[in-house]
């Protein structure tokens, strides 16, 4: 009976998100699906309110040549953004993106470009990134999640997860209390492993595709890419499996860069 429940609980919680799913604008740059509840314009708004208060919290580093380094190739890359929506009829995409490049004294490796065009770096990927080619990777790479606008979409997902929850509460609601518990753990399951999660890592995938693209563009070898997730890989510890992760594995992670290297590859000019 529980897992009659269970299942019940599952394919309402996903049916609700389906349904509005379905609903859903086409991404222009990659041609599936995608939610935006929210106007873009606010998305940057509260974009740089964060990104404010991230560097009134957090230390600039003092190393002038690695960060001159980092904002030389963002300079690059979004030129190269910029180029690539023109030619393509998106340049609203950044159209109210006011670009700025930052590094900041952190060991965790990670870099990220918030809405609005404001990309910051940790120092502690430079070891990583090893050369201007390599923050080109993880440069091209962040600042397609912004253009895509997957904050956005994950955004959205989170509000129509929680309406899903909401919805599922009031029709179960006259059932008694052992079987509400069941229903709405159902629907958490259902609704963060089957349908959350796996965007999350089509997120990744789609950024490393624009990301290879905007490098080339900016006159960095996309060949680059597979150097720097083979490092990241061989530094990452702990690993979940891919069905649990909010990333791709990384071996199917650099497959999937190097069955798309030929494609990014006719955009690459040297500089």
């Amino acid at each position: 009976m529980k897992k009659k429940f269970f299942l019940e609980g599952i394919k309402l919680g996903l049916l609700a998100l389906a349904l509005l799913i379905q609903a859903c604008s086409t991404v222009p740059l990659i041609g599936r699906k995608q939610m935006s509840l929210l106007p873009e314009s606010n998305m940057v708004e509260m974009s740089l309110t964060s990104y404010s208060q991230f560097l009134k919290d957090n230390k600039l580093s003092s190393n002038s040549a690695q960060s001159e380094m980092v904002k030389r190739v963002g300079a690059r890359v979004s030129v190269a953004v910029e180029k690539y929506l023109k030619e393509n009829g998106f340049a609203d995409r950044v159209s109210d993106f006011k670009w700025e490049f930052n590094l900041v004294e952190n060991k965790d490796p990670n870099a990220w470009c918030m809405p609005g065009g404001k990309v910051v770096f940790y120092t502690g990927i430079l070891p990583l990134t090893q050369n201007d080619a390599g923050i080109a990777v993880v440069m091209g790479h962040e600042i397609a999640h912004a253009v895509a606008r997957h904050g956005n979409e994950r955004m959205s997902q989170q509000m129509i997860q929680q309406f899903g929850g909401i919805a599922l509460s009031e029709v179960i609601k006259s059932k008694p209390e052992e079987t509400q518990a069941i229903f709405q753990t159902a629907f958490g399951l259902g609704s963060q492993y089957i349908v959350m999660l796996p965007y999350s890592r089509l997120h990744e995938y789609e950024a490393d595709k624009l990301g290879l693209i905007f490098m080339a563009m900016a006159g960095y070898d996309p060949n680059e890419a597979i150097g720097f997730w083979e490092r990241m890989a061989a530094g990452s510890s702990g690993k979940m499996p891919e069905f649990l992760s909010t990333h791709p594995v990384e071996a199917n992670r650099i497959q999937a860069i190097k069955d798309f290297l030929p494609e990014a590859l006719k955009y690459y000019i040297k500089k």
